[in-house]
């Protein structure tokens, strides 16, 4: 929405960002975070101010929810390495202030979902992030990425918590369609990314 542009680039100037070199991606894929990285303490006000407009984007920008959900374990006692990650999804949006998800006439309202974990992904506790996103008709109408609240001993299992985080999330959804008038009368599709 044109609404959420504006917000990415008030957000990109309140960070005096504007003018930055851009990121393809909003996270290094190789780097993880953790409490204790031994690159020093950051500013912890800053910290919060820049994850707090980064989440309130996430409302419109599935693609950076899951980064933001990342820098966000980190505001009590953020790092420099941390202040970094935050940069560089920022770095991401001003690249990428253009992207948006764009809606088309459908006939076909069924709900779909799509579900991923990544199985002890985090080096302070070993526990892993569900990620879902559901669609309905053209585009995604919800997304979350969250950690789970137990460790999980395999790969195998992390996606089972994830795809039971998205099972229910469906059956929410289902309920309130009900509730909007297209009730969905097959069952949901739920696609797990696991081999």
């Amino acid at each position: 929405s044109v609404s959420q542009q504006k917000y990415a680039r008030d957000l990109l100037k309140k960070f005096k960002m504007e003018e930055c070199d851009t990121a393809i991606t909003p996270m290094n894929t190789n780097e993880k975070l953790q409490r204790e990285d031994g690159t020093g303490a950051a500013d912890e006000r800053l910290y919060r101010s820049m994850v707090g407009g980064l989440n309130y984007l996430t409302h419109t920008r599935p693609d950076i929810a899951y980064s933001v959900s990342m820098v966000s374990r980190y505001l009590h006692s953020p790092s420099k390495q941390h202040l970094g990650a935050a940069k560089r999804i920022l770095r991401y949006v001003a690249g990428s202030t253009r992207k948006g998800i764009w809606y088309k006439h459908s006939e076909n309202f069924k709900l779909i979902g799509f579900t991923d974990s990544d199985w002890a992904g985090s080096l302070d506790d070993r526990k892993s992030t569900s990620g879902s996103v559901f669609t309905l008709g053209s585009g995604a109408i919800t997304w979350s990425s969250k950690k789970q609240e137990t460790v999980a001993l395999s790969s195998t299992e992390a996606e089972y918590v994830a795809s039971g985080a998205a099972g229910r999330q469906a059956v929410w959804l289902r309920k309130l369609l009900v509730d909007l008038g297209n009730e969905q009368r097959n069952a949901t599709e739920l696609w797990c990314d696991n081999k």
